[in-house]
Formats: C-alpha cells, structure tokens, sequence
C-alpha cells in the first residue's frame, strides 16, 4: 500500500498551506517530512513515515531526517513507521535506535482495509446484506450518485459537516483548511468529492484521496433530514467501485478503535466501517527520535508536570455502582 500523506500530493498540499515540507530518498527508503511548532520548539514529523524497504533502509531513511532536522534546528523527528521494513510489534527496534513513543498517536494506530483486488462482486458479497441491498436498490428511491473534480463543491461537504457537528456536538476542521485540500488536490485528481443527490438536491457528500494503489476515505457528512435513507453506505459502496474501476486495490477507512474497548469514542464509526468487510492493521504507532536531547527533555518533563497538576485539579470520579447479582 502507497500512503497518501508520504506522496507528493500530499507536499503540495503542505506546501500551499504555508509549511516547510522536506523530500528526500535513498536506495530502497524515502521520507516526506513537515517542518511543525510544539512548545519544545520546531518538530520534523513525518506522517506514516518514512517509508522503507529494509531496516537498513529505515536507518539510512532515519539518519537522513536527523540530518536534516540538525539543519533546520528541529529539537526532534517525529515519525509513524507504517511501511518501514520492521516486523511488529517493531517497539523493540525503534527503542533500540534511540526512539520513544510519542505522547499521543497523531495518525490512527488502526486502520480498516477494504481489499479491491479480484471481481467487485466478492467485495460486495463480504459486505453486511443491508449495505448490499441498499447500494443495489436505493436508486427505486430517488437517490443518485456523481463524482466532482471541482473545487468549487467541496461547499457541499462543508455545509453537511457542519450540520454534523452542531447535530453531534464536535468541531470539524475548518473551512480553509478544507478548500485550500480542495484546490490543492482535486484539479491534480488526487482527490475526489463523491456526492448523493435526492431528485437532484445534495443530501450527503463524501471526500476521499488517491495514491497510486490506495484511496483513503477523509471525510463524509449527511443532511440529517434524510437520514432515513441512509445514503451514506451506498455512497461509501460507490466511491469503492469507483476505486475498483480505476485500477485501484485498496480501500483505506482510516481509524477504527480496538476490539476490547467497545466505549472508545471512536466505536459507532467502527462498526459502520467494518459492515464493509475487510480487515484490521495495526501499525506501530507515533515515536520522537530527540535530536536536542536536553530541550526535547525539559518538553517531557514539563508536559509530564502538567499532566499530574491537571489530574489532581480533576475531582475524582464518583465510585462504579456494584455488579448486578440477580439473575
């Protein structure tokens, strides 16, 4: 699989947003990297990179963005080594080099993988019977699908998450950030905005990026008074074989949560995406290699000491109620 936040596009987009994005590669490694601010100071991070083919092409890709995180004074490289060469669980060998996880994973640890290899009737067929009937059965109602390569209707989207947000109470990323994606991808046709319609009206939209052998479904949202329809399945299942049809092999629904934590915030998403078949990756997570040890440090300790100061300002949760014992 090609990650789309390791590929050029993905640099075109940082760089019209305004960041200092690093390219490098080497036989058999390559890395994207953005130059980011944290209270440490100037971070070197590379989304699910860098990308290698051996650990002897990671320590060559890892003593590169070292370098050039010397160079532009970064005070650590932060990575997530999806496709590095290392078996998982990989914690020993990146410990062993010098790296430490990071506070928190900036990308998904788990992913959900559509396989689109094969005839597109098998993907169908690993599908939840309802997600099939409706892909099949929802145009008797009304609905439509088209695909839009203008970035003059990533509006749509805005608009329906929006709506979201106020319906579910979170706060979606803004709009800027999604037109400049927008306008930065979509003429490139390293984005697609797929769109359902009701008697030719928008009721949801989905957004999803392209790498060479992967699409990545970023962001969708509905009108919610036609929920009832529930449009958003068969147009997930239309950007799948719409994937298919471009010689694509791969699906990726981004985060999902782990099995054993069913009240993980991330759960109702979860179920949704895995009524479309496929199957479960884990990666290793988000590290920092410290290039300034004593600032990168002194970052650690600081966030560690306000860590504990919050948690004791926060009163104590109330004691679980006891296990039920009738029958």
């Amino acid at each position: 699989m090609e990650f789309f936040l390791q590929t050029p596009a993905w640099a075109e987009v940082q760089a019209s947003l305004g960041r200092t994005v690093h390219q490098q590669s080497g036989p058999g490694w390559s890395f994207l990297a953005v130059e980011e601010k944290n209270p440490a100071g100037k971070v070197l991070y590379a989304p699910y990179g860098p990308v290698a083919s051996s650990m002897q092409a990671f320590d060559a890709a890892l003593a590169a963005l070292v370098a050039t995180a010397r160079s532009c004074g970064a005070v650590f490289v932060r990575i997530e080594p999806v496709s590095s060469g290392l078996e998982l669980p990989a914690a020993a060998e990146l410990r062993r080099r010098g790296l430490q996880p990071a506070p928190v994973n900036q990308q998904p640890e788990l992913s959900w993988i559509v396989d689109l290899e094969g005839d597109f009737k098998d993907v169908l067929a690993a599908m939840k019977p309802v997600n099939r009937n409706l892909y099949r059965n929802i145009h008797k109602k009304g609905v439509t699908f088209r695909t839009s390569k203008d970035p003059d209707d990533i509006g749509i989207l805005l608009e329906f998450l929006h709506m979201t947000a106020r319906r579910n109470g979170f706060k979606p990323q803004s709009d800027e950030y999604l037109t400049q994606v927008a306008a930065s991808l979509m003429p490139a046709s390293a984005a697609t905005l797929f769109i359902a319609e009701l008697n030719g009206e928008p009721i949801a939209a989905a957004f999803a990026y392209d790498s060479a052998d992967t699409r990545t479904y970023a962001h969708a949202a509905l009108d919610g008074t036609h929920r009832k329809l529930s449009a958003g399945i068969p147009l997930l299942v239309t950007m799948m074989a719409d994937a298919k049809d471009r010689g694509l092999k791969h699906v990726d629904l981004w985060g999902v949560a782990p099995a054993d934590q069913p009240n993980h915030k991330w759960a109702g998403f979860t179920a949704f995406k895995k009524s479309f078949g496929g199957r479960e990756v884990a990666y290793p997570g988000t590290w920092d290699l410290p290039v300034q040890k004593l600032r990168y440090n002194a970052y650690q300790l600081a966030r560690k000491l306000r860590d504990t100061l919050r948690a004791l300002r926060t009163p104590a949760s109330p004691p679980a109620p006891p296990a039920r014992t009738d029958t």
